[in-house]
């Protein structure tokens, strides 16, 4: 018996779902009698029914293909359409339509029911998020496993702190000042010894050994109860540090500077790179800072002031010394009276009353209209580079006095008065404020052209000098004249931000002064008196 095949696209049939063909029967009904009487359906029907009489099994296909040895050609529904004079079947679309997705099963062994049988297969997805980070591969295990064993190799009782700094640099990669760190991570005892297997299961079996360098930094700072980093976690690397670096071997004998060295790179971490600014550094803020870097250079580089960022000493001692120069009680605080005193009164009045308002941070200090150490170094990064996005952002919340998002013209005017009158006071020519408007506007180009927003201000590289001129006299002045000696330092150091270039500049001076200090003297002893200047 030849096998029958019938193509459903031949009819040109429009698309339609089971649910309409239920629901409209005598549509249906009407379809089937037209195509029963074609003369060709009569002689196929009553050839299956003969077929059926003499007991010959049926094998009829819906679709294109067959499966019979005389197909196709030989079957009567072929007749109805001979070769290249049918109608061209209707183009199939392109563009995605589900219309032409669908597949047609074929109906084969009319004996059996009708079923479409579909097979969920359950694909397997492999894990992607591993909460305590990803197994290493067995090839990378195996490899840190046997560097593992020649470092402990001799050493039953486990390796001592001093001997296990090796493991900290070439097992761990990371700076060797993390070495009492992780020490203490793994030997939880406190037996003084780190032993092979308790390593392993630290680095090895506590996935680290997957992590890029700023989780794995992270995940040893972190306490283990602890999404994030709080200023004290610091404190332990910061004191290897100091305890081992060349240089800041000179600090060994004064342990309380040591201590405010430690404080004041941990204020600068925090002012740079804690953009939430509630004290909790998130390991999201930590991969888009530089602080890693940072740590990477400071324990290569044996020259700790040219470790710029966070960790220069002589940073820290500019900051120190401006302190302690305002402080004139040397009770670690700072009073209005003092701060108006910074830079040979640069300052209004109007910016420090805004800044004791504690409306761009709240003072850590507990004493009332007074601000502290940590206070006072997140004030001066923020006066000394307005570049930066924490000084633009500093500075932007002390002019925005309804705290609308917005400067207007009327804030920009409260502030620039005061400024104007200093100039009339010292016999400057004043700038009317109709020509700072347009000066300020012109400089930052702010969308909109009412007022200045902080986007307005972050998309400007004159933007700190909106805030020069605004409220300090003495950088406006510089401005106005383009200070040829500030022309020149840029051009030397292009790469240096404005805070590098003010203490460098502050340190030669402040080391130029104690030396004056020491030759009208005659000695050195200034460590004797502790009202002075311990440097």
């Amino acid at each position: 018996m030849e096998s029958i095949t019938l193509d459903i696209e031949l009819l040109q049939l429009p698309e339609t779902s089971p649910m309409s063909m239920k629901s409209n029967q005598d549509f249906v009904k009407k379809l089937f009698d037209q195509w029963l009487a074609l003369p060709e359906t009569n002689r196929l029907v009553t050839s299956l029914v003969n077929d059926a009489k003499a007991g010959v099994a049926l094998n009829v296909m819906c679709g294109g293909g067959s499966s019979g040895t005389n197909s196709g050609s030989n079957s009567p529904l072929a007749s109805m359409f001979p070769a290249r004079n049918g109608p061209p079947l209707s183009p199939r679309n392109s563009t995605g339509s589900p219309r032409i997705t669908r597949q047609r099963t074929g109906l084969s062994n009319l004996s059996s029911p009708l079923k479409v049988v579909s097979d969920h297969v359950k694909e397997l997805i492999p894990q992607f998020y591993f909460e305590d980070g990803r197994p290493p591969p067995n090839d990378l295990k195996e490899q840190c496993i046997a560097k593992i064993n020649s470092l402990f190799y001799g050493h039953e009782d486990g390796l001592q702190l001093q001997e296990f700094k090796l493991v900290t640099t070439e097992i761990c990669k990371v700076p060797s000042f993390f070495s009492t760190t992780i020490f203490k991570k793994v030997d939880t005892n406190n037996t003084g010894f780190v032993k092979r297997e308790d390593f392993i299961d630290y680095w090895v079996k506590g996935n680290m050994l997957t992590k890029e360098i700023t989780s794995q930094i992270f995940t040893i700072l972190k306490q283990p109860d602890h999404k994030y980093l709080v200023q004290d976690d610091f404190k332990p690397v910061l004191q290897e540090l100091l305890a081992t670096h060349p240089g800041l071997e000179f600090l060994q004998g004064t342990p309380e500077f040591q201590d405010r060295y430690a404080e004041t790179v941990i204020y600068r971490i925090y002012y740079y790179i804690n953009r939430s600014g509630n004290g909790h550094l998130t390991l999201r803020e930590l991969k888009r800072g530089n602080l890693v870097d940072a740590m990477q250079h400071a324990d290569e580089e044996e020259d700790i002031n040219k470790v710029l960022r966070y960790f220069s000493y002589e940073h820290f001692y500019v900051i120190y010394c401006k302190f302690w120069e305002l402080d004139t009680d040397h009770d670690f605080l700072i009073d209005k009276e003092n701060l108006i005193r910074y830079s040979n009164h640069a300052l209004t009045y109007r910016i420090v009353d805004r800044i004791f308002s504690q409306v761009p941070r709240k003072f850590t200090s507990k004493s009332e209209g007074k601000m502290g150490y940590e206070d006072f170094v997140y004030f001066i990064l923020a006066e000394e580079d307005k570049s930066s996005e924490p000084s633009l952002e500093y500075w932007f919340k002390c002019i925005d006095l309804d705290a609308n998002g917005v400067l207007t013209r009327n804030e920009l005017q409260f502030f620039y008065e005061e400024q104007l009158h200093r100039m009339e006071c010292m016999a400057q020519e004043a700038v009317l404020f109709e020509d700072i408007l347009c000066q300020l506007f012109d400089m930052v180009k702010p969308e909109d052209e009412g007022f200045i927003c902080l986007n307005d201000l972050k998309g400007s590289k004159l933007s700190g000098n909106v805030f020069n001129i605004l409220f300090n006299l003495n950088k406006f002045m510089a401005f106005e004249t383009r200070d040829p000696f500030l022309i020149r330092q840029e051009r030397a150091n292009p790469t240096w931000t404005e805070w590098d270039r003010f203490a460098h500049r502050e340190y030669i001076r402040l080391s130029m002064e104690e030396d004056v200090e020491d030759a009208s003297n005659g000695s050195a002893e200034a460590w004797d008196d502790s009202l002075e200047v311990p440097f």
